[in-house]
């Protein structure tokens, strides 16, 4: 008998230890947490792991390109069958991703481009995210003198971001009906950087700026506070992306015209179902949704899915309160009541 419960414990064990090994591991390398949005988008990701049965795993790169490369290492060596990777730099991060796929390891850039042909490419439609920057803030001031707060040089969707601006407002800039007189990179994406960037640019055009094209909403947030300093938040429009919840209230105060929401939860949630899929041996232009890629600087032809964005001002900020992105107490928080038909 005690032979007997002997072998059962060894099979029982066994099972289990094969049932352990067949549980997917999706490692993620974030290049930090300084955004409000990566916390959300890692909810999303972490939830729909659960889903699949599948186990998260992550690190954290601190704005550190060296670090992310030891990161990557450090989450293949803890076992992950795929890989979500959120790149500091993304050439940077180029090493680490062909040894991730000379391994076998499937990997997926995470809403920033990692021009890699063996890679997947997961984000929104950056250049029309830019489109609809350009258009929000045109819409309100269609000539003047524009400052141009771009995003992190080493972030491929700085340059997405900003020739969809353009596109929009190359034909008023050659006609001299806007007149680019401040335009500058953010590094991190960081909003104290942007602040003194505009400051700079509110000092040498005597405070004569008429529209901020902001590619984030941290760096909008950076560039009122500038405006601000001096009488004009509110009277300048600003641009901005991501939903923030201190964005989307500062629309409903009229110190931000637009902020493009790109629904973190959708990106989240979507890139753990495609490193479920890689890492179930789907190839990569088997992925559900899969389209072809090639807009990047070196042309390079990839897999992709690009999720649609969703611009919004005053008139449509009940959008993001119905889909439950943010409350209706935070977006109107100081608003005056009957001025914004979302906070009524």
């Amino acid at each position: 008998m005690k032979k007997f419960a002997a072998v059962l414990l060894a099979s029982t064990v066994l099972i289990g230890s094969a049932a352990a090994q067949d549980q997917i591991v999706v490692g993620v390398s974030w290049n930090n947490f300084q955004e409000e949005r990566w916390k959300t988008d890692e909810a999303a990701i972490r939830a729909a792991l659960d889903a699949a049965g599948a186990e998260y795993i992550s690190a954290d790169a601190q704005s550190s390109a060296s670090k992310q490369l030891t990161d990557i290492e450090s989450l293949i060596s803890q076992g992950a069958d795929a890989l979500i990777v959120l790149a500091q730099d993304s050439d940077a991060i180029g090493p680490a991703v062909a040894a991730a796929v000379a391994e076998g390891i499937p990997v997926v850039g995470y809403d920033r481009l990692i021009e890699n042909p063996d890679a997947f490419y997961l984000t929104f439609d950056n250049k029309e995210v830019g489109r609809m920057q350009a258009r929000g803030v045109f819409e309100v001031q269609p000539e003047g003198n524009y400052v141009f707060i771009k995003g992190n040089s080493a972030d491929p969707n700085a340059d997405f971001l900003f020739a969809g601006q353009m596109e929009v407002l190359q034909d008023a800039i050659d006609s001299g009906a806007i007149v680019n007189v401040g335009e500058a990179y953010t590094d991190n994406w960081n909003p104290e950087v942007a602040q003194g960037n505009m400051e700079q640019f509110l000092t040498a055009n005597n405070n004569e700026v008429d529209a901020v094209v902001a590619s984030n909403d941290g760096t909008a947030g950076g560039a009122i506070a500038a405006l601000s300093a001096q009488g004009l938040a509110g009277s300048v429009p600003v641009s901005g992306q991501d939903g923030d919840h201190a964005a989307l209230n500062r629309i409903a105060l009229g110190t931000q015209t637009v902020s493009v929401w790109k629904d973190a939860r959708e990106l989240g949630k979507k890139a753990a179902e495609i490193a479920v899929e890689l890492a179930g041996g789907a190839a990569l232009n088997e992925v559900t949704g899969a389209t072809t890629f090639s807009d990047g600087p070196n042309g390079v032809e990839m897999n992709a899915v690009l999720l649609p964005p969703v611009p919004v001002t005053q008139d449509n900020l009940n959008v993001v309160i119905d889909a439950g992105w943010v409350s209706k107490d935070v977006v109107c928080q100081g608003v005056a009541a009957g001025s914004v038909a979302a906070c009524d």
